[in-house]
C-alpha cells in the first residue's frame, strides 16, 4: 500500500514539475507579434504616402490620358517638398505636370486638382526650339539656348507681353531652371500649339523654351495655376536632379512625425 502511495506521489509531483515548467515557458509568439507590428509600423508612412499617389492617380485616371505613374509620383513628392519649404502657399492644391520625353503631338500638359482627385485639363503643350523636333531631347538654363528647362517651377502674376497675356514662372532647380525669370520663360498662347500645326509639320510648333499653350485654352491654363501653383516639367536627361525629390520631406508633411522613416 506504502508502495502504491509513494508511486502516485511521485507520479503527481512530476506532473506538477511539467506543469510548472511549461507555464514558465518564453512566450517567444508574443515577442515575435510585437517584433512584426514594429515593423508594420516602421513602414506604415511610405506605404500609405504611396497609396494617397496611387488613390489620386486612379481616381483622376491619369493612366487613362497618357500620364506615367512615375512622372506624377516625382511631381507630387516635389510639390510636398515645396510645401514643406514654405515656397508654395498651404491652401494651392493644384500641380500642373508637362512630360517632355512625350511627343509633341500628344497631350503632353496635365493639371491636376490634388485635394479633389481631379483632372482639370489634359492640353497640348511647346517646347524650345533649341531642344528639338518632336521630342525634346536636349534642355538648357542659358540665355540664348531656346531651349527648354526641366524641373519644378512656382507660378507667379500674370502680365500682357509680346505674346499677349502671359503668366511668370520662377524656377526653383538651382542649375537647371532657376534662369528662368532672367531667361522670361512664361506659360503663353501661341498658334503653332494646334492640330492644324500636327497637320502641317508633323509635330507641334516650337517656343524659345516657353511652356506654350493653345489659344483655346490659354486663358483657362493661367486663372486656374496663376499665384503660387506648383509645375513640373519632366524629360529624358539622366543628369537632372532636386532636392525637391526628397521622398522622406514629403511623407513627413502628409504624415507628420515620420521623417526618420
Amino acid at each position: 500500500m506504502k508502495r502504491r502511495f509513494w508511486g502516485i506521489s511521485c507520479a503527481l509531483l512530476i506532473f506538477a514539475i511539467a506543469i510548472v515548467s511549461i507555464s514558465w515557458k518564453p512566450d517567444t509568439k508574443e515577442k515575435s507579434k510585437k517584433a512584426a507590428t514594429k515593423t508594420t509600423k516602421a513602414f506604415s508612412a511610405k506605404e500609405h504616402f504611396a497609396h494617397y499617389m496611387e488613390d489620386i492617380y486612379n481616381t483622376a485616371q491619369l493612366n487613362e490620358t497618357g500620364l506615367d505613374m512615375a512622372v506624377f509620383q516625382k511631381a507630387v513628392t516635389g510639390y510636398f517638398n515645396l510645401k514643406a519649404a514654405n515656397k508654395v502657399p498651404q491652401y494651392s492644391s493644384i500641380i500642373t505636370i508637362v512630360d517632355l520625353s512625350k511627343s509633341s503631338c500628344t497631350k503632353r500638359m496635365w493639371i491636376v486638382d490634388l485635394i479633389n482627385k481631379d483632372l482639370l485639363l489634359n492640353t497640348w503643350v511647346a517646347h524650345g526650339n533649341g531642344s528639338g523636333g518632336d521630342v525634346a531631347e536636349y534642355f538648357s538654363n542659358a540665355s540664348d539656348s531656346h531651349a527648354s528647362s526641366l524641373g519644378f517651377y512656382v507660378t507667379e502674376g500674370i502680365y500682357n507681353g509680346k505674346h499677349g497675356r502671359s503668366l511668370k514662372l520662377n524656377g526653383m532647380d538651382a542649375g537647371f531652371n532657376d534662369n528662368a525669370r532672367a531667361r522670361s520663360i512664361v506659360v503663353h498662347a501661341a498658334p503653332y500649339v494646334s492640330q492644324s500645326s500636327i497637320n502641317q509639320l508633323g509635330r507641334l510648333g516650337r517656343s524659345e523654351g516657353c511652356p506654350a499653350v493653345s489659344p483655346k485654352v490659354a486663358k483657362r491654363v493661367i486663372n486656374t495655376i496663376k499665384g503660387g501653383s506648383v509645375l513640373f516639367i519632366n524629360g529624358n536627361d539622366s543628369s537632372y536632379s532636386s532636392r525637391y525629390l526628397d521622398a522622406n520631406v514629403a511623407t513627413n508633411y502628409v504624415y507628420p512625425g515620420t521623417a526618420s522613416l
